[in-house]
């Protein structure tokens, strides 16, 4: 799975949400990347974290409190 969303406030931008399966070799966890292109490129963003999928329903209530 994975998405691609214009970033607002920026020409180019794109942020990209993509899930990762053993991202960091073998055994290690699922997680959902998300990153940040300035220029538009969501293959090679400038910034990322990585949310490992245990975390990802309580990250997902604190955003949502954001709004």
């Amino acid at each position: 799975m994975s998405k691609v969303i214009p970033l607002s406030g920026t020409k180019n931008g794109v942020i990209s949400v993509t899930k990762i399966d053993e991202p960091y070799g073998e055994g290690s966890g699922t997680v959902a990347s998300i990153g940040i292109s300035l220029s538009g490129d969501d293959k090679n963003p400038e910034w990322k974290v990585h949310i490992p999928l245990d975390n990802l329903e309580e990250v997902i209530k604190a955003l949502s409190e954001l709004k």
